[in-house]
């Protein structure tokens, strides 16, 4: 049987981990499509010595949060805006979100912080995020959008582009971008990828990432060509829609399970179904295993599961959110059920 989820290293899952201007505070935006590899980049930032000082904010499109769970490690300042996307919520969310920021910092209820970093929805338009700030007297008053950086996986993201005008929008209104797994894609793949995003924004520099490593200046500094398209980018405005048929919906479970039962449910439904399989990505309660197991499958990609050193919080439950097209949660229910009282034995 084909197995989707290999571990080269020693144990089922390997190794645990312990991780997952002027008086104005800098704001970088990290956007990019559904499991593009936003959290792992920001992870690796955060853990870097320029990443020392930084507030966080993250968006997830779904009524559990995962990302913030897995960033919460490497920074005191989180502000999770969770069950939707900024671009589709009113944006006071956002604007509330950070001005709390700055007056707990000024309260000492947190930690002192020199930088916002802000990870969007894998479905959000950057531009009302952006126009937020310049909208805001406010905030724009406390607050610079220094660099906006848009990721792109190098496996699926030509096709994502071809289909999705939210993956589109990220790229065009990006002052930098970024293509993550090239070492999971075939050289011309990267090529072919590389000049559509040319076409789209011909002006941002374009870098790879393995694994979230990527220089920390380019999440710091916006290039000196960029700076002159802030008034560009901020004359954007993108409809806040949705291409039709996506959804989004959390599997929670209390007990612990049989990680054989779910590998082969997410194979099955990864071969009926991968290119509608837009991201699930959680933390499971494996039987067996002291720590949470992560698992991230972007349609046809499973990434290998690792499982932590210890739980985020208090709670122990399965979390397994999904973004499908055209797939119910029923359907998905359903097959786990099924594949679940095969391995069993129940009737």
């Amino acid at each position: 049987m084909l197995d989707l989820f290999p571990s080269r290293d020693a144990g089922r899952f390997g190794r645990r981990l312990k991780r997952a201007r002027g008086a104005r505070l800098p704001v970088t935006v990290v956007t990019g499509f559904l499991g593009a590899g936003k959290t792992t980049l920001v992870r690796r930032f955060l853990a870097t010595p320029e990443g020392a000082g930084t507030a966080v904010v993250i968006n997830e499109f779904g009524s559990v949060g995962i990302d913030d769970a897995l960033v919460r490690a490497s920074t005191d300042d989180i502000t999770l805006l969770g069950n939707g996307c900024l671009c589709c919520n009113t944006r006071s969310d956002l604007q509330n979100a950070l001005r709390n920021l700055v007056a707990e910092r000024a309260q000492g209820t947190l930690p002192p912080f020199t930088r916002v970093l802000i990870e969007t929805s894998g479905l959000a338009d950057p531009g009302p995020i952006l126009q937020t700030f310049a909208t805001d007297r406010a905030l724009g008053g406390e607050f610079h959008v220094e660099v906006v950086v848009a990721v792109v996986d190098a496996v699926g993201g030509l096709d994502t582009l071809a289909w999705s005008a939210e993956a589109r929008k990220q790229i065009i209104l990006a002052d930098r971008l970024v293509i993550s797994k090239t070492d999971l894609a075939k050289a011309q793949a990267v090529k072919r990828l590389t000049a559509r995003l040319a076409a789209l924004n011909p002006h941002a520099a374009v870098h790879t990432a393995i694994d979230g490593d990527l220089e920390a200046r380019c999440l710091l500094e916006a290039d000196a060509a960029a700076a002159g398209r802030a008034a560009l980018r901020l004359g954007f405005v993108a409809e806040a829609e949705h291409s039709d048929g996506i959804a989004s919906f959390v599997l929670t479970d209390d007990a612990p399970l049989s990680w054989d039962a779910f590998a082969r449910s997410m194979e099955t439904l990864i071969a009926l179904r991968g290119p509608d399989l837009l991201r699930a990505k959680g933390l499971l309660n494996v039987a067996g295993c002291r720590g949470p197991v992560v698992v991230h499958v972007v349609q046809h990609l499973a990434h290998p599961p690792v499982e932590l050193a210890a739980w985020p919080d208090a709670d122990r439950a399965n979390r397994l959110v999904f973004i499908t097209r055209g797939i119910s949660e029923k359907q998905v229910r359903d097959l786990l059920a099924s594949v679940r009282a095969l391995a069993s034995g129940s009737p």
